[in-house]
């Protein structure tokens, strides 16, 4: 991926200056303008490294989830569910990797209107050789250490939550 061009200043602390002097300070801004310009980072930096596998970042989850279940295949609508995306996504990223021999799917079952998505051998040994890559690269958050992972994760849990992607348990007393 071709580096962009550095600027010789911070566009979003230049764009929260601007905002300040116009509406007041409204630190959300900057946050959110921050947090959506690291998506398009990382995104495009793991993208580029499951593309020589002829994946993208979202078919690269979903045979990752394959792998996590114990008989290594799930329901559609299960899929859809644990990647919280809508069901029309779960069909296409699926149907591109039957289309790439990575996942086969069939009807399942238990469920004579559902289908069951189950990861192939192929799929297999490109997810372990995807991921490989993505650990050797940190998943594009080289820049931090463990901890500061860490914090990450715990400090954009709470807005998970709110958005309703899982209730959190309830404190012991």
């Amino acid at each position: 991926m071709p580096k962009p061009l550095s600027l010789p200043f911070d566009p979003i602390a230049r764009a929260d200056e601007l905002w300040k002097q116009r509406w007041g300070s409204v630190p959300s801004m900057a946050a959110i303008t921050s947090v959506m310009r690291a998506h398009q980072i990382l995104l495009g930096q793991v993208d580029a490294v499951v593309k020589p596998y002829g994946l993208t970042f979202a078919r690269y989850e979903a045979l990752v989830l394959l792998t996590f279940s114990k008989a290594g295949e799930l329901p559609m609508s299960k899929i859809g569910e644990r990647l919280m995306v809508h069901p029309t996504s779960v069909t296409n990223t699926v149907d591109r990797l039957v289309a790439s021999g990575l996942v086969a799917k069939r009807p399942n079952p238990k469920d004579g209107r559902g289908t069951l998505a189950s990861i192939t051998e192929k799929g297999r040994e490109v997810v372990d050789a995807a991921t490989r890559d993505l650990m050797a690269m940190d998943f594009g958050l080289g820049t931090y250490g463990a901890d500061e992972c860490g914090e990450i994760f715990a400090m954009l849990r709470p807005l998970r939550v709110a958005a309703g992607d899982f209730e959190e348990p309830a404190e012991e007393e």
